[in-house]
């Protein structure tokens, strides 16, 4: 379908990459992957027509429409969410109100017999066959749907589009793309601003799309999901691979050692030919044999290796006090800005526990996170825990460096010991090598900021991580090692994020945020889609079960009001409703039963704590560190505790059960 041949680009007379041919075909679905500034974002710019190579052709068809979505986008509209959408129609109206023209004319008009008239007819007939072909009768419906899809709720359709964040403006401008159904899509990073459920809509909505896609995503799991041939920048050229990303990979790795073999043999045949012609250079025996070895020497083209830095960078956290059992406690927590954010959160994360806060954007998981820095004031009680020394990022967390500084020194005003020494390797890790290490704060990207602001945190000695969102701005290889430093941390950590590779097998338990409400799940992030897939699922059920229904009364009605003779008699309920609803009743009957236990507990929880920290502060007095009194109350109320702890979980996972 799009033929790039001998593609070459230059900046400031360096080239980017040369000599690049592929084709993409109709229902490609393909990653565009290399290390970052190896030219994948302009690669894509190229093919849509917003930049010229420096030489060489991008052939594409006529009438083939490319949809194109940046990283970053200048949105300047004013006008509600689902006007600024409806723009994705804008042919198809014009379209439609040339056909409402025609139409008034023709009813207008009253020479029927005319040749005029007759060719005004065919053009309308001709018009709307062409408009009922292209399916957007119910585009309005379409509208939604994909609205809705990305996230938004009916109530934000006729919400102006100033009221919403950058991320929530990306959403509407990658509905529109969607929307206009193109022949290609060009997405540079789509899955930035979405939640995992969007995440979810757009993988599904990309794998049955009848167009190609080429993408750029540092998201594993979405590109997994949604591509079938990977395409690699790498030393100013391009590999092409016919699978997805995970298989990829591996041939990769294949690949270069093949090449690393190739490349060892290729420098010891031209030492063994350097060696030949120093050693006879000046024998006149040998002068035709050393004039073909140096003629050999001049047709060897050097054997390139695939650029891979393996080096295995692990970061470890500065060691730190010990916490309390029990960092976070949460007794009716609620939010309500002009609207309830949350409310009725009781929530207990303890000590060494990584837990994942998920759901929807604005469902309040970063609010939740302000209430826990004590940033803004919430109702219900929020406990922190004994000697916790919380490592805070969020977006705004880059902002608060200091520009004067370079992001070196930056990093090493914080970093201690024998981290010192390996500065260049966590920068060169979280890419900043080579010069940028030299460049300063204050002309560095915001992602570029956010990078440096996670290294800096990496490195200070906290016992609890609270991280909002902080894989947004790094690339694969960046994520592996922060993933790795949060698995060795042995803290506590709470993490903000929509990106399953990264949270799988780091979290073991998760809380939902959406409907007011936070419930917990107990398991990896894996688990927790799982068991939303299935609670969806039944949702839906239940919901096609109510309309059934209510489709079969009003039939009913009908059939009853046809027949005045007959009187309308009220159904008796059956067995199986009858049982239905006294199981539903003994149901929520064990619900509240538990509960009410599990709120009796996690106060006994909480006043063992108080007293712990109590006897704490006692027995750091050095008249009572003697007192074997004190000692033997520590020890008997930390059993206590402990025994508590056994007791919640286990009326946690019951009720949890009878939820599911």
């Amino acid at each position: 379908m799009i033929s790039i041949e001998n593609l070459h680009i230059e900046f400031s007379a360096k080239p980017l990459y040369d000599n690049v041919s592929f084709v993409i075909n109709d229902r490609d679905r393909i990653a565009l992957v290399g290390k970052n500034g190896a030219g994948k974002s302009t690669l894509l710019k190229v093919i849509s027509g917003i930049q010229q190579p420096t030489s060489g052709t991008v052939a594409i068809p006529n009438e083939t429409k490319i949809g194109y979505l940046p990283q970053v986008m200048k949105l300047q509209d004013v006008t509600t969410v689902r006007e600024e959408t409806r723009k994705a129609f804008a042919d198809t109206i014009r379209i439609g109100e040339r056909l409402e023209a025609m139409q008034k004319e023709m009813a207008e008009r009253t020479d029927y017999e005319s040749e005029d008239y007759m060719a005004l007819v065919e053009k309308f007939t001709s018009l709307h066959e062409h408009f009922i072909m292209m399916g957007v009768e119910q585009y309005e419906a379409e509208i939604e749907r994909t609205l809705q899809g990305l996230g938004f709720e009916r109530k934000d359709f006729e919400r102006s589009t100033a009221e919403f964040s950058g991320g929530w403006r990306m959403r509407i401008e990658l509905a529109k793309i969607l929307l206009q159904k193109p022949d290609i899509l060009l997405l540079d990073e789509p899955t930035n601003h979405l939640d995992i459920e969007s995440i979810q809509w757009l993988e599904q909505y990309l794998s049955q799309a009848p167009c190609a896609v080429v993408l750029v995503s540092h998201d594993r799991a979405f590109i997994n999901n949604v591509t079938n041939r990977t395409i690699e920048i790498t030393c100013g050229h391009i590999e092409d691979y016919k699978v997805k990303y995970n298989e990829y990979v591996v041939l990769r790795k294949e690949r270069r050692e093949q090449q690393l073999r190739a490349y060892e043999n290729q420098q010891k045949e031209i030492a063994d030919t350097k060696a030949f012609i120093e050693r006879f250079r000046y024998q006149a025996t040998k002068a035709v044999q050393v004039q073909q070895r140096i003629r050999q020497l001049e047709k060897i083209i050097p054997i390139e290796v695939d650029e891979v830095d393996n080096s295995a960078l692990r970061l470890k956290f500065p060691p730190c006090l010990r916490s309390g059992d029990y960092p976070v406690i949460c007794e009716d927590v609620e939010k309500a800005y002009d609207h309830v954010v949350f409310q009725n959160v009781n929530l207990i994360i303890k000590r060494g526990e990584k837990v994942a806060f998920v759901g929807k954007n604005g469902e309040g998981k970063s609010t939740l996170v302000k209430c826990i820095m004590n940033e803004i004031p919430f109702g219900g009680t929020l406990k922190i825990g004994h000697n916790i020394q919380i490592g805070y990022f969020a977006q705004n967390q880059a902002q608060m460096l200091d520009d004067e500084l370079t992001v070196f020194e930056t990093i090493d005003r914080v970093a201690k010991g024998e981290v010192r020494l390996r500065i260049n390797d966590i920068l060169g890790a979280f890419m900043f090598g080579g010069e940028a290490s030299e460049k300063k704060v204050k002309f560095l990207s915001g992602g570029e900021r956010s990078r440096l602001a996670m290294i800096r945190l990496l490195l200070e000695p906290v016992n609890f991580l609270i991280l909002d969102e902080p894989t947004n701005h790094l690339d694969m290889k960046s994520k592996d090692v922060l993933k790795e430093a949060i698995k060795a941390f042995d803290g506590t950590a709470v993490i903000v994020s929509h990106d399953r590779e990264f949270l799988d097998g780091l979290v073991e338990k998760v809380y939902e945020f959406g409907g007011g409400k936070v419930r917990e799940y107990l398991g990896g992030i894996y688990d927790w889609i799982r068991s939303h897939d299935n609670q969806n699922s039944i949702d839906q059920k239940s919901t096609l079960n109510v309309v059934e229904k209510d489709s079969q009364k009003n039939s009913s009605q009908k059939a009853v009001d046809s027949t005045p003779s007959q009187k309308a008699a009220s159904p008796e309920p059956t067995d199986s409703e009858v049982m239905s609803y006294a199981e539903r009743k003994e149901r929520q009957k064990q619900v509240t039963r538990l509960q009410k236990q599990i709120n009796e507990i996690e106060k006994k929880i909480s006043e063992f704590d108080n007293r712990l920290s109590e006897l704490d502060n006692l027995l750091c007095d050095p008249k009572n560190a003697s007192d074997m009194k004190l000692v033997n109350e520590y020890t008997d109320v930390q059993r206590e505790q402990e025994k508590a702890m056994e007791t919640w979980e286990e009326l946690s996972e019951k009720l949890e059960e009878i939820r599911i």
